[in-house]
């Protein structure tokens, strides 16, 4: 019964591992094949041994590694940012407060549209013609303020930020709700009886009980910051002057803009053994400090 019953679950569950392992595993392997190799992506067309070249040019290539500071910035912005406002917002939700379903609804509108609604909705915001930033700017008298904010290099990567940190705030916020939600009221009440403070109450007991949710963020916050690509590329397309670059939308020109898929694959598999690694130490530094905590 028991061999039967695991045997129909295979049968079912196998159109989905296929497609899993056809988009998601095997991919993997193949960009690192196609590292060593010049290739420009068509099957008819030869695909030249490189040896290491693809990786040499990688680590000489400016743009790269501005592409990747942009990425470390933004985990930066992410984990500094983005996680410590969505818990503050995550515990703003979570009280009993009236209209607080209504502001739920608001914050997260975001997470409702898509990336590509979302960039070219700030594009307009941005623009410096008719831009809402640049006429609530002369509106007030700050017209000496204005700016071509997405056109100028000093700023287009900070207007970018600004749009993912909107997008993506109330996606932490979702979560450290739900799990505030899992937290038992007993613990509070407790807390209130023993004379705690709201403040005390927070780091003393909601805080370490999020450590999971914690976790979680930080890691998702992590790896979707080191491939970040649908907003840039609409908005900027990683202008101007590659200040707005990140390295999931230069893999994307140099493997099917100038059809370079060695190239791209090599940026491919950086970015991969890059966001493993980090998610490696992350969760290793979780245990570390809980080991600590006992």
């Amino acid at each position: 019964m028991w061999k039967h019953r695991n045997f129909k679950t295979l049968i079912f569950s196998l159109p989905a591992i296929v497609v899993y392992l056809f988009y998601f595993i095997l991919p993997i392997p193949m960009s690192l094949f196609y590292s060593f190799f010049k290739w420009n992506g068509f099957f008819s067309s030869p695909m030249i041994p490189a040896g290491l070249s693809n990786w040499v040019s990688l680590f000489k290539d400016t743009i790269f590694w501005k592409a990747a500071e942009n990425n470390f910035l933004l985990v930066v912005i992410s984990i500094l940012i983005q996680i410590p406002i969505g818990l503050l917002l995550g515990v703003l939700v979570s009280t009993k407060l009236k209209g607080m379903k209504l502001i739920k609804l608001l914050y997260f509108l975001p997470m409702m549209l898509s990336a590509v609604g979302i960039g070219l909705l700030w594009e307009y915001i941005y623009d410096p013609n008719f831009g809402l930033i640049n006429a609530v700017l002369n509106f007030i008298g700050l017209g000496n303020l204005t700016h071509g904010w997405l056109g100028d290099p000093k700023t287009a990567i900070w207007s970018v930020f600004v749009v993912i940190c909107w997008e993506y705030i109330p996606f932490y916020m979702i979560i450290f709700a739900a799990a505030l939600s899992g937290i038992p009221k007993e613990l509070f009440e407790a807390a209130r009886i023993d004379g705690a403070t709201h403040s005390q109450t927070f780091f003393k007991v909601t805080l370490p009980l999020l450590t999971n949710a914690i976790r979680t963020s930080t890691i998702l916050a992590l790896i979707g910051s080191l491939q970040y690509f649908a907003l840039i590329y609409v908005m900027t397309d990683g202008g101007p002057t590659h200040s707005t670059e990140v390295m999931a939308l230069l893999m994307y020109k140099q493997a099917f803009r100038f059809f370079k898929t060695g190239y791209g694959s090599t940026i491919a598999v950086f970015m991969f053994v890059l966001s493993l690694s980090l998610t490696l130490v992350t969760l290793k530094l979780y245990r570390r400090g809980r080991e600590y905590e006992v």
